[in-house]
């Protein structure tokens, strides 16, 4: 969540001249322990991180499709497109806190609500987490279950999934950000207005076993899963290597392999990145603690990192994706043909 919910949220209950006299102090103690400088510096670099993420989800998904795997797997593509989106919002949002435009009028208002809030970022990133977990239930029912997947898993159901990801995110966000943001003397507060403490802790609880407890533990419950029956089948294999497997069965089994292999290094990814982010949120929604801004911009720096190093993974374990920006690499292109020169002559 942005910085200014985390410099007001524990003030969010009171009200009127108490209200506007904790904002005003907690400011004050954030300037004395944070200079400014290094949140511009922060700011700049998330700029940077939006740029690389928005290049490389762009460059993953034309992978994508000009291996033709984007009709095979609709919720990977989705996810990058997620990640893209928010990679993009990502450059929007933090350029225009670095360009400081004053928040005046309706014109501020709106910023303050749709970009300095960074809402259009977490609408991306939330799409992502729950694309996350239908990707696992995809691949839970296609290797668990994959007699089952074949009859019934009908491929309406895995667009919906997607489509669900997108829609579930903006319905989340567009009801909790317009309802908690205010601009005051020019500075917008985020996930500011809560009409009771009660309800800001309902909402920070749910957030954090919804969004990322459950989600972690259908990830790491379907993987696991998952791990189990390809290891059986490995030993079933085996055991009928005599006749050998087609080359076709290979190929096939090499692809499932390369995705599974690759979703369970972004889950990982994910668990890994997220945590102190929410760690903090929960914190600071608690009001056991007021947050170091050194931590704060440390948590935000590892969130917003995931949705930009997410492609590597992509374009360094998912096969058919890999050979397809290899083959866009111009000194391994002329590798190549000196090679078959060689092998010609």
């Amino acid at each position: 969540m942005p910085e200014e919910s985390f410099t007001t949220s524990a003030t969010s209950h009171l009200s009127g001249v108490e209200k506007t006299m904790q904002v005003t102090q907690i400011i004050s103690e954030y300037n004395t322990m944070s200079p400014l400088s290094l949140g511009v510096y922060v700011e700049v670099a998330v700029v940077v991180i939006g740029v690389v993420g928005t290049a490389a989800n762009a460059l993953i998904l034309y992978g994508l499709v000009a291996s033709k795997q984007h009709k095979k797997h609709v919720l990977i593509v989705n996810q990058n497109a997620l990640d893209l989106f928010s990679s993009f919002f990502l450059i929007v949002s933090y350029a225009v806190k670095l360009c400081n435009i004053p928040l005046t009028g309706s014109l501020g208002y709106w910023l303050c609500m749709i970009l300095r809030s960074e809402m259009l970022i977490w609408f991306g990133i939330t799409g992502s987490t729950i694309n996350l977990a239908s990707i696992t239930v995809e691949r839970y029912l296609k290797v668990v279950h994959a007699v089952w997947s074949k009859k019934k898993l009908r491929g309406w159901m895995i667009y919906s999934a997607a489509a669900f990801a997108w829609i579930g995110s903006a319905v989340y966000n567009l009801v909790i950000v317009p309802m908690t943001v205010m601009v005051e003397d020019g500075i917008c507060y985020s996930y500011f207005i809560w009409q009771s403490k009660t309800a800001r802790i309902i909402h920070v609880i749910w957030y954090i076993v919804s969004l990322y407890v459950i989600i972690l533990l259908v990830i790491v419950l379907g993987y696991w899963r998952i791990l189990v029956v390809i290891r059986r089948q490995a030993r079933v294999m085996a055991g009928h290597s005599a006749a050998g497997p087609s080359t076709g069965q290979n190929q096939v089994s090499n692809v499932e392999s390369s995705v599974i292999k690759t979703m369970i290094l972004v889950s990982a990814f994910f668990a890994i990145s997220q945590l102190p982010h929410n760690i903090l949120y929960l914190i600071v929604n608690a009001n056991l603690a007021l947050p170091d801004m050194a931590y704060y911009y440390a948590s935000v720096f590892i969130a917003f990192l995931y949705i930009s190093t997410n492609p590597f993974i992509y374009a360094f374990k998912f096969e058919p994706v890999k050979q397809v920006l290899l083959r866009l690499v111009p000194c391994k292109n002329i590798s190549d043909q000196a090679t078959e020169m060689i092998h010609i002559t």
